[in-house]
């Protein structure tokens, strides 16, 4: 396989430009799948019958090949971004939906009859105690769905909006390996990049974590 080098500086413009569509794919879908996930998560956690109804459902959702995610969604939302932005959200969902419902579990039983017993109500006790001990565990899903939508923006090229996943397409049509190459290559350091942010993240939000550290 033989890459040619100049190629890369001649399309320096095109790759930044894919690069950032790539991003305005893949960071909506997490947050939309983050947002969705939440709520669930809590009625998972503290409606015990819905639970294996709700993770059975996103299981289900994300054994649908994500092609044919994609075909399902175009008579509904036609050839726009938001086609390729609701299909990934989807795929997020079986993370970040198990993941939310792990790290609620995880809180102890203790730490949350404390909270009432100090007279929070509900509501305040899941957004000062419960999320704040889950968000340790949260962030692991987030970290991995990330992963996964960025890898899997690609696959939306299908319908034009498959940011780097262009460079793939036209690679195997021309028999070209260098933007073959270029799209490997800067997909595996956005999806670094985006990891090495959260866990920034998540190390700024976790101070106690620090401290036991």
């Amino acid at each position: 396989m033989t890459i040619d080098w100049g190629w890369f500086p001649d399309h320096q413009g095109t790759l930044v430009t894919l690069t950032l569509d790539h991003l305005s794919t893949a960071v909506p879908a997490v947050l939309f799948g983050l947002l969705i996930a939440l709520p669930l998560a809590v009625i998972a956690h503290r409606v015990r019958p819905l639970r294996g109804l709700l993770l059975g459902l996103s299981n289900i959702l994300f054994t649908i090949p994500s092609i044919a995610i994609f075909v399902l969604l175009l008579p509904i939302t036609g050839l726009t971004r938001s086609t390729a932005i609701t299909g990934l959200t989807i795929y997020t969902l079986v993370v970040l939906l198990r993941n939310t419902v792990e790290g609620l579990d995880s809180v102890p039983t203790k730490v949350r009859e404390a909270s009432t017993a100090m007279g929070a109500r509900p509501l305040r006790t899941l957004l000062t105690v419960e999320l704040p001990l889950a968000f340790p565990v949260i962030m692991a899903g987030v970290r991995v769905a990330t992963v996964m939508a960025i890898s899997l923006v690609s696959v939306a090229s299908y319908i034009g909006y498959g940011g780097l996943g262009q460079l793939f397409t036209d690679g195997f049509q021309r028999n070209y390996p260098t933007p073959v190459v270029a799209g490997v290559v800067l997909s595996l350091l956005l999806a670094l990049v985006a990891d090495a942010v959260l866990v920034t993240i998540q190390w700024l939000c976790t101070p106690w974590l620090r401290r036991r550290a």
